[in-house]
């Protein structure tokens, strides 16, 4: 477990992280979102042992991270910019990170860069920016480190990458002590892949759930009726989030029991009612406007 304790950083006179506490649990691809200049990529720098924190503590199982070479043989970190030394290959970049990880896996990563079409003779700096974006994933990945900290490094792979590249995280979370730390400014990017998310604004944490208890208490259904408006009437009787209205046709985000939810639309004998899945940003949208946020001003 990483503990992040009323953290904060600052850059000369700037606030990048302000009074951030933040637990990030085992065995759950969690997921960082936030906009450009929210934090975290200070955040996960701190976290990683590069940056030390001002004010608070970050500890992972109750051990100090900064400059404890033994903590930090356990997190790998990728960075937006991914720095790879001149002119190496992947070959030179594997030799390199089995001296920092002792159960580095050199077989694996040489089967996967097979699987993934990467050369490992071929000079890195002659990839392409996804090329570049795999090799780091994979050599993350084969490390053996028990944390992966990703910072934006699903952005320039393709949906088919993407897939690829979650396949492999769920692989590793299943035979292995493996919890990838995605951050992303992008709602889409971590629809499909994390188990919990947390939402970080102006250098803190503004929300911070699973994605299941979040889906669980709230709901988006599907109606058409003919005749009178029940906008008032489904505001009246159930936690109403949001309705749209197109003619016959509305759609309404509701909190609270799905069936009591149906049981009540259902009384208004509509033409046709069903439940829809919730997006990741309808989800954000409805949470964050309780506290006077709009998640459209915060996250593409």
């Amino acid at each position: 477990m990483i503990q992040i304790d009323h953290v904060s950083k600052c850059f000369d006179g700037i606030t990048a992280v302000n009074d951030l506490s933040l637990t990030i649990e085992e065995g759950k691809v969690f997921g960082l979102l936030g906009t450009n200049g929210a934090g975290k990529s200070t955040l996960l720098r701190m976290i990683c042992g590069v940056f030390r924190p001002d004010k608070g503590s970050i500890l992972s199982d109750n051990r100090p991270i900064y400059e404890n070479p033994e903590v930090k043989q356990e997190i790998f970190y990728i960075s937006d910019d991914a720095y790879y030394f001149s002119n190496a290959s992947a070959e030179d970049m594997i030799r390199f990170y089995q001296l920092s990880y002792p159960d580095f896996q050199t077989e694996r990563i040489y089967e996967l860069l097979d699987k993934f079409s990467l050369d490992k003779k071929r000079r890195i700096s002659t990839f392409s920016k996804g090329m570049k974006k795999q090799l780091s994933l994979l050599l993350g990945i084969c490390s053996g480190a028990k944390w992966l900290f990703c910072d934006e490094s699903f952005d320039g792979l393709d949906p088919v990458m993407r897939q690829a590249i979650k396949s492999l995280f769920a692989q590793e979370m299943c035979d292995r002590d493996f919890t990838p730390v995605i951050a992303s400014h992008n709602l889409r990017e971590l629809e499909d892949i994390c188990d919990h998310v947390g939402l970080l604004h102006q250098g803190g944490i503004l929300l911070s759930r699973d994605l299941e208890d979040l889906k669980s208490n709230l709901h988006k259904v599907q109606l058409a009726l003919e005749g009178e408006d029940i906008s008032d009437y489904l505001r009246q009787r159930l936690e109403i989030m949001n309705i749209e209205k197109r003619g016959s046709l509305y759609t309404v985000t509701a909190k609270g029991d799905l069936d009591i939810i149906l049981t009540v639309i259902r009384a208004k004998e509509p033409v046709f009612c069903e439940s829809l899945p919730l997006s990741l940003e309808e989800i954000f949208i409805s949470e964050t406007g309780v506290h006077g946020y709009d998640i459209k001003n915060l996250i593409l």
